[in-house]
Order: C-alpha cells, then structure tokens, then sequence
C-alpha cells in the first residue's frame, strides 16, 4: 500500500488523491486559477475541500514561459498572505508549496505548516532543495525539467526521451535517498521541457514509471499539451484535462494535480469502480 507521511499521520494512497490548484499570482497561464484577495483564497480552498479534494498545491509564482523569475522574497512575501489565510480558516488542511526555492519552503513548512515540497527543478534552481527537504522531513515532489521555466523549450533533445526520464529519476532518488528523503512523489512534468509529441509519448509510457515504486504525480490540467492538439485554450481544456486523467490514472496515477477539482474526483471515482471488476 502506498502511503505518505503527512505531519506525523500516514495518507493513504490506495486510492487516487486529487490535488487542487491555488494561485496567488496575478500572471498563472490559466486565469481563472488566479486569487488573489483574501476573499479569492477562501473560496478557493473550500472549493477544492468541498468538491473531494484532499491536498491544497499553493505556488505564488507562475511558471509559463514568458514568465519573469521572481525573487524568492517576492514569493514569501505572496505566501505569507495567502498562508496566514488558510491556515486560519481551514486549521486542518494539507497544503503543499509549490516552490523552487529552498528558503521559501523552509518559511512554507516551519512558519505556517505546509506539508508537503512540490519543486518543479528536481533541485536544479536552487541547489539547497534536496538539503532543505530531508532537514524539513516532508515528502518532496520530484518533477522532471530541464532548464527553467523561461529556457525550458530549448530543452527538448533526447536521445531516448523515456529512457533519459527514467536516469533522471533514478540518479535523483539515490540523491535523496543518501540525504535522509524517503518520501517521494514522482512527477513526470509534463509541458515542461517536451514538445506536443513527447507529452503524449510520455502519457503512453505512464505505466513503467511503477519501477521506482513511488507515487506518481500527473499535472496535465489545462496545458498546451491539450489546447495545442485540439486547437483551442485552456479556458476551453477541460474534456480533454478529464480524458488524460482517465487514461492517467489507468496507468498508475495516484494524485491528480488539477485545476477543476469536481471532474477530477469523479473520474477517480469511476475509473476505480471500473479497475475494481479488473483485479
């Protein structure tokens, strides 16, 4: 069974959790994950709560492509707000930070009890990360990208797009694994540092990522993958977000990091009644 260790308890994994989306940028790809007031923040996360979410993913920088790289005071300063917030209104939810700054999580996880680390890097942006994570003892998101947000399309030549991935992860493990970090969460970071085919060739490898017998994170909500083949936006994403859930979580997906929290819980909840007639 897998499990993660939250805040001293163990969070079942057995079935499919959904991660909900909260933004306190002014700039996120999707405007309508935007929020900002203190108002915007409270109905967000009793959205997410209220619709079946379990963990609340909190990032106060926008990592599309023509974003610019915030400091990390900037981004404290953004959390701190939004932190103060939820933590007053909504005592016992699990939040994760979604940040590539070692400080930042550090001030996430010891000043206002954020649970979990979700760095897009892999520990590449600040080299501290992977120190800070097994000193903070709070799973980690390990999510695959080369370069940074801004450089990341420059990125997208691989010898074997899904063999590299996987020497990635594994070199990344055994570094964490030497620090003292157990608990890991594989994402294998689609739109970022992929092409529209290489999104797709990595959707149709999901299943051989059960060799690192990790949890595995798959973020797809509303990106380029999806508007770029279908033509549209993502304000226009949602059927196509739900059909690559679907398929995700049929090949091994065990938290859906989303921005529509209602269709994600419902197709977790009917793709496991349908693989439960398939044990």
């Amino acid at each position: 069974m897998k499990t993660i260790n939250i805040k001293g308890g163990l969070l079942d994994l057995s079935t499919p959790l959904v991660m909900g989306i909260l933004n306190v940028t002014p700039d996120s790809f999707f405007e309508g994950s935007r929020k900002e007031t203190e108002q915007q923040i409270i109905d967000r996360v009793s959205e997410i709560i209220n619709q079946g979410g379990t963990i609340i993913d909190i990032g106060a920088q926008s990592t599309r492509p023509t974003s610019t790289l915030l400091p990390s005071k900037e981004e404290i300063k953004r959390l701190k707000f939004a932190l103060t917030v939820i933590n007053r209104e909504f005592p016992e939810a699990i939040l994760s930070v979604d940040t590539f700054y070692s400080d930042v999580a550090r001030f996430s996880v010891e000043e206002h009890g954020v649970a979990i680390i979700n760095d897009i890097s892999g520990g590449e942006i600040d080299k501290e990360m992977f120190k800070m994570a097994a000193k903070l003892n709070v799973p980690y998101v390990l999510m695959h990208m080369r370069g940074t947000p801004q450089t990341m399309g420059t990125f997208t030549d691989y010898d074997n797009l899904i063999q590299d991935i996987f020497y990635y992860f594994s070199k990344k493990i055994a570094e964490l694994h030497f620090l003292g970090v157990n608990d890991i969460i594989i994402d294998p970071g689609f739109g970022f540092s992929k092409t529209l085919d290489q999104n797709y060739e990595l959707m149709a490898s999901l299943n051989g990522f059960s060799i690192f017998e990790k949890p595995l994170l798959v973020g797809v909500s509303r990106k380029r993958m999806i508007s770029g083949l279908l033509e549209t936006t993502p304000a226009e994403s949602l059927n196509g977000t739900t059909v690559l859930n679907t398929f995700a979580l049929h090949n091994g997906a065990d938290i859906l990091r989303v921005h529509d929290v209602k269709e994600a819980v419902e197709a977790v909840k009917i793709t496991e009644k349908i693989l439960s007639f398939c044990q």
